[in-house]
């Protein structure tokens, strides 16, 4: 069977859907049917892309499915698990989850004993980032990495307070941030040793607003971290190797400052699918082939959960 005769089903009908929608139209897959209760999104995604509704409760959606090549779960995060456990239990075997999977770590443990032979993974796009992947072939070239440094301030004044559930944005740690710290520990490996500390609050989010750290990843690796809501700032990481620092700021594109240069110079690479949302075709096809490049780049329910176990460290949160 050729990748185009594959079939998929998307439950949810929000934003990360249509990004699935476009990017599964952007590698030819037509077989494609989106499940969700708002019959107005419905039909705007579906008559864009030519693609099937449901416009039912996914608890009932899920029951009536034949089996799809792959079921991509996009819902709301508090119901991500439970969409995933129905998928399992009514025999889908191919499964990815929206990003972070769960606000907590110890539920993406339960889903992961509960799945036997059955492919689930959690949708961190990020880590199939063209910058992400060419710093990877550079830092290699130069013969590893030697430190490494990450911030994660967010934009609060662009958040909507009316989109989510409170116990969302009071995790906003996880259910955002986690993005990028996701690359970050990607790139160095996950932490030997952690000192946290957390400053401030906000209404929003009482744990904390200012966020430092520092410690030595698994793989030797010193790091640092800092991000502050209170004040302006965005998200970046940069490394350093014996040779180069390397800078992802904004993540999507790669800077390269050389020994005895203080300039940062733009690093050219491809990218493959263009005018979609980076990384979602490359994640799909690594769920939907054996392509032996593309599966490494995966994130299994045991490896989202560290990350979540991390961030509950780094954000305080009990």
């Amino acid at each position: 069977m050729t990748i185009k005769n594959k079939s998929v089903v998307i439950i949810g009908s929000g934003l990360m859907a249509n990004q699935y929608c476009s990017a599964l139209s952007k590698i030819g897959i037509s077989d494609v049917e989106l499940i969700g209760r708002s019959q107005k999104s419905l039909e705007r995604i579906c008559k864009k892309f030519n693609f099937k509704s449901i416009n039912q409760d996914y608890v009932d959606a899920i029951k009536l499915l034949s089996k799809k090549d792959l079921i991509i779960i996009a819902t709301p995060i508090p119901d991500l698990i439970i969409a995933a456990k129905l998928a399992l239990k009514y025999g889908q075997t191919n499964i990815l989850i929206e990003k972070p999977g769960s606000l907590y770590y110890n539920q993406l443990l339960d889903l992961n004993k509960i799945k036997k032979s059955q492919k689930i993974f959690v949708a961190y796009n990020r880590l199939f980032y063209p910058s992400l992947q060419k710093l990877f072939q550079l830092v290699k070239k130069d013969g590893g990495i030697t430190s490494c440094n990450f911030t994660f301030t967010e934009r609060v004044h662009k958040i909507d307070f009316k989109k989510y559930h409170q116990s969302v944005y009071s995790r906003w740690g996880i259910a955002n941030s986690l993005h990028v710290i996701s690359m970050a520990l990607r790139i160095m490996g996950m932490p030997k040793k952690i000192t946290c500390i957390q400053s401030g609050k906000l209404p929003w989010h009482t744990s904390g607003s200012i966020f430092v750290g520092c410690g030595i990843s698994k793989n030797g690796i010193p790091f640092s971290y800092n991000a502050d809501w209170s004040s302006p700032g965005r998200w970046g990481i940069e490394v350093t190797t014996k040779k180069n620092a390397y800078r992802l700021i904004p993540l999507e594109q790669l800077y390269q400052c050389s020994r005895n240069s203080t300039n940062w110079i733009p690093i050219k690479f491809d990218k493959k699918y263009p005018n979609v949302k980076e990384g979602i075709c490359e994640e799909i096809l690594a769920m939907l082939t054996k392509n032996q490049n593309n599966l490494p780049n995966l994130v299994s329910l045991k490896e989202a959960s560290e990350f979540n176990k991390v961030s509950e460290k780094i954000f305080g949160y009990s």
